[in-house]
């Protein structure tokens, strides 16, 4: 019979009862993912402050300060009172309960105690989910599901935890959520773009073929005034989610590799093996409810996938989990 979750026996249980802890000078740092993040969101600012600055107009005499004030908008990333509304409200995070609380710090002492980092700097949070799962955010967030709490043995918690302290200290979750703050007015206004051409395409259909072939003319148009006038910025935001979406399983490996670093190799390969078989239970549910046609996931969707499949982070964690000679 396999020991419990909690009990010492546990192979991936581990102590925490440690002593004095360095402090490192460095605590965080942008490492290239972070880098490539801020440079591949570039285009999707460039959008958003163009569409900013025609809202702006509205103001009159106002605009500037209005662009500058969106300018200025992404420091409340790092702004504590942001970041607990930002928990609450968009990633459903609670505060935990002194019983979640009891288990947590311990484990996370232990963490930010082998990483060298302040471990008080960061907020601890829950999601109330019976799946595995963790988040980093913004600049001090770090969550964890109920499951994970719960069920996981505090090891793989901690391998859990330290891969999320990998996202903070190299800079991927700021990093990630300032690229994502600064593209919101371009995305919101694609998104208006399109319902608009959606009901004058639905229009256009009333006046049969020439009405459609019209309005073909009309958007073919603008495009291409669009794209020329851009020198083609609007294509290059078209492929951003697929570089973004690479870079974001580059940072996925970083984070791994931070957390097998500090020794939680074992652990957290343990964790991506409970990952992999909650994916398969979901594929699984997913076919039994398409009446048993087999369910697989699209070439294009793994492009644009923001994780490593399974196969992958185990064969790069393989360096950590060989025996030391």
């Amino acid at each position: 019979m396999a020991p419990a979750p909690d009990d010492p026996a546990h192979p991936h249980h581990i102590s925490t009862d440690r002593g004095r802890v360095h402090i490192s000078a460095q605590q965080r740092r942008t490492d290239a993912t972070a880098v490539g993040s801020l440079l591949l969101h570039l285009p999707n600012f460039l959008c958003s402050l163009v569409v900013v600055v025609l809202l702006s107009l509205v103001f009159g005499d106002l605009a500037f300060l209005v662009v500058l004030a969106w300018l200025a908008s992404g420091a409340l990333v790092f702004h504590r009172p942001t970041e607990s509304t930002l928990a609450r409200r968009l990633l459903r995070l609670r505060y935990p309960t002194p019983q979640e609380r009891a288990r947590l710090e311990p484990v996370w002492r232990e963490v930010t105690a082998r990483a060298g980092v302040e471990g008080r700097n960061y907020e601890l949070w829950v999601e109330d989910s019976d799946a595995l799962n963790a988040v980093a955010a913004a600049g001090h967030i770090v969550g964890v599901t109920r499951f994970a709490v719960h069920q996981l043995p505090n090891g793989e918690l901690a391998a859990v935890m330290a891969h999320e302290l990998g996202h903070h200290v190299g800079g991927h979750a700021w990093s990630g959520l300032l690229g994502y703050w600064y593209a919101l007015p371009g995305r919101l206004a694609w998104r208006v773009l399109r319902a608009v051409t959606g009901f004058m395409f639905r229009v256009s259909r009333v006046f049969s073929c020439f009405g459609v072939l019209f309005f073909g003319l009309f958007v073919g148009v603008v495009a291409l005034t669009t794209i020329t006038t851009l020198y083609g910025l609007p294509l290059l935001v078209l492929a951003m989610p697929y570089a973004l979406a690479a870079v974001g399983r580059r940072s996925e490996l970083r984070a791994d590799q931070h957390a097998a670093a500090l020794g939680f190799a074992p652990m957290l390969a343990a964790v991506l093996e409970k990952l992999h078989q909650q994916e398969q239970q979901q594929v699984a549910a997913l076919t039994a409810a398409n009446r048993g046609v087999a369910v697989s996931e699209s070439p294009l969707s793994k492009l644009l996938s923001s994780h490593p499949d399974h196969y992958t982070r185990l064969h790069h964690l393989q360096p950590y989990l060989q025996p030391r000679p």
